[in-house]
């Protein structure tokens, strides 16, 4: 787990307290597209160097696209926070055969179905993004989803779009026609962007 911090600015966040999970860098350059999980797409913008006490640390300041957030992230931690470059074509397929193919699992208490697809939307994985897409549409078609479940299911919504539109350079409209095709194949409807709005 990591805490955000405010230190740059009060709309740039600084990440400290990663796990280290890779003690490699990834090294992405600027100008790259990546993937910051929970947020979405991102551009490097900079790569620079800060003294944090009495070493020298290097940082990508990423700015994200659908909140125009930047966010500062160490070089060093980058994957223990999940930043991953944006899926290729391959990854693009497997998506579209979990939301066409898969089984969904939406059974169970609300608190821990809640709990397992927010650890599985903090992975950062597109595909465990889909899984929740998926298992949340399935739910709101039996039953009305709970505030916090309708907000997850938005941000996956959107999550998935986002980053299908960037790594396929088209409208996110050609993403939403590709994915409503492969959720009619479960007999499940993919939601409107408008149904989430008050």
């Amino acid at each position: 787990m990591f805490t955000v911090s405010y230190r740059v600015s009060p709309r740039t966040l600084r990440l400290t307290g990663c796990q280290n999970m890779s003690s490699s860098d990834l090294n992405f350059h600027i100008g790259d597209k990546v993937v910051y999980p929970n947020h979405g797409v991102g551009v490097i913008e900079q790569i620079s160097s800060r003294s944090v006490g009495p070493t020298v640390e290097k940082f990508y300041l990423l700015h994200i696209k659908a909140s125009s957030l930047k966010v500062m992230v160490p070089c060093h931690n980058a994957g223990s926070v999940g930043l991953r470059r944006v899926v290729r074509n391959g990854e693009i397929q497997k998506v579209i055969d979990i939301l066409s193919i898969a089984e969904s699992n939406g059974n169970g208490d609300w608190k821990d179905r809640f709990k397992e697809n927010s650890d599985r939307m903090r992975t950062g994985s597109l595909l465990e993004v889909a899984s929740v897409l998926k298992s949340l549409i399935a739910l709101h078609q039996a039953k009305p989803l709970s505030f916090r479940e309708k907000k997850m299911l938005e941000r996956a919504r959107y999550l998935l779009v986002s980053e299908l539109a960037m790594a396929r350079n088209c409208e996110e409209s050609k993403v939403e026609e590709l994915l409503t095709a492969a959720l009619a194949k479960c007999k499940l409807r993919f939601p409107e962007a408008s149904e989430f709005q008050a």
